[in-house]
């Protein structure tokens, strides 16, 4: 065997070393508690609170939904899937001054059809859609979860006059309103989503004026200009 060629299989060897130690550095940077917490912020409290505050089963299940969607590439949408989805938000949010339980389940509908577009699990799986959301919007994810939760206990309890409040189901729509924007958003892999967006880009929150106009969008009047 030449020099050559025994060089070259020293450096393919030492490639591939330095990759699995790399790999290896990132799955203990995920595994490791801090990470998770870092990564996942609220859910990860949702998790350790679910578990009866044993973080370590908590983490266990987080680093399963980071190993089974982590690697999932989103699609962007069409201009056309865009206008639509916006539409329908739009058209939820106004239903909500007169129909507020109608409006709710709109949008838990229109979530699960808007995340399905965008390549994550069918909206017909709503633990495993749920679950891959929780990975990609953490920050975001719970707001579905409140409408989800409401129209279902409308649709259970239907004979209840009670029922959800008018001001719970605002405010899981409000919530649920920050999921639909980072959805609406191009996927990052197409190079027009990077971190320089603006303000919810970076900390997971709607922009000032945003949050402002989803409270007089849902059912609230706005003021009249003086």
């Amino acid at each position: 065997m030449s020099t050559g060629v025994i060089i070259a299989l020293i450096v393919v060897v030492a490639v591939v070393l330095v990759v699995a130690a790399v790999l290896a550095l990132r799955a203990r940077g995920i595994q490791h508690g801090g990470g998770l917490k870092r990564r996942f912020g609220p859910e990860y409290d949702l998790a350790v609170a679910r578990h009866d505050g044993d973080t370590k089963a908590a983490e266990r299940e987080l680093t399963e939904r980071v190993r089974r969607h982590g690697s999932l590439r989103t699609r962007s949408l069409e201009p056309a899937e865009r206008e639509r989805f916006a539409a329908r938000w739009t058209a939820a949010q106004e239903r909500f001054v007169d129909s507020p339980r109608e409006a709710v389940a709109e949008a838990d509908q229109l979530l699960a059809e808007l995340a399905g577009a965008r390549g994550f699990p069918d909206g017909g799986q709503y633990e495993e859609q749920l679950t891959a959301l929780s990975v990609h919007h953490p920050h975001h994810v719970e707001g579905y979860r409140r409408v989800h939760r409401v129209t279902h206990a409308r649709v259970d309890d239907a004979r209840d006059s009670g029922g959800a409040e008018t001001e719970e189901m605002r405010e899981s729509m409000v919530e649920a309103r920050a999921l639909f924007e980072a959805l609406m958003r191009p996927a990052r892999h197409d190079g027009r989503d990077g971190r320089g967006r603006g303000t919810e880009a970076r900390t997971g929150e709607p922009a000032p004026a945003a949050r402002a106009s989803h409270a007089w969008s849902l059912g609230k009047r706005r003021p009249k200009e003086s």
